[in-house]
């Protein structure tokens, strides 16, 4: 019995269930929120001085509560727009690639900003840098033309932002800038690689299955 050649899925932009991945980013950016009214009204700014401390053992831990932290309500309110589109976005290839990606930017950045950076780092910025270099970096990496087209479209949107990898502006974590959208593209490298072992995988090898043998 011959059977058909495995069909590659094409490749997604958009979450395959895009109501219930709103809904996860709505919930995920309204805990950055409710942590910030906390900050605010209960802990008087206190939570802030929990961030990245460079080169600093204390500050190590400071790695994982920066992108939940921000310098008041202006900074969590710039965050929230790009939070809430590129988490969505990221959201295409399922929850285990998302929750992978975002690990990668949060720890890997995070670390790098630890070694390099100057002052208190607080801000989801970082996370949000990687995700969007993860997105403008991922339709090259996999070939796909859809995923290059969205590329084009967010680098249309948001492209300005990227000089924020630059030093230069006073107060603005660069460097968690810099090191999210580098942890962002070896994110979109190994998740590249990895579907194309998995579609290689799912292959037959020669597109022929044994019959089965009757009585």
């Amino acid at each position: 019995m011959v059977s058909a050649p495995t069909v590659p899925a094409k490749p997604r932009i958009i979450p395959a269930h895009p109501a219930r991945a709103a809904v996860g980013m709505v919930l995920f950016l309204a805990l950055l929120w409710v942590i910030e009214a906390l900050d605010q009204f209960v802990f008087r700014g206190a939570l802030d001085q929990d961030g990245i401390v460079p080169r600093s053992v204390s500050g190590l831990s400071g790695i994982l509560w920066a992108p939940l932290l921000h310098y008041g309500w202006a900074h969590l309110i710039a965050n929230s727009l790009p939070f809430l589109v590129l988490g969505f976005l990221v959201l295409a290839g399922g929850l285990g690639q998302f929750i992978a990606v975002t690990a990668l930017v949060w720890l890997l950045g995070g670390f790098l900003t630890w070694l390099t950076g100057f002052g208190v780092t607080v801000g989801a910025s970082g996370v949000i840098f990687g995700w969007l270099a993860f997105l403008l970096f991922r339709g090259f990496f996999a070939r796909s033309g859809r995923q290059i087209a969205l590329a084009v479209v967010l680098f249309l949107l948001y492209g300005g932002v990227l000089w924020g990898v630059l030093p230069g502006t006073p107060g603005v974590s660069w460097q968690a800038h810099l090191f999210g959208a580098l942890a962002g593209i070896l994110a979109a490298r190994l998740v590249a690689t990895a579907d194309r072992r998995g579609s290689r995988g799912s292959r037959p090898s020669d597109g022929v299955s044994p019959s089965p043998i009757g009585p």
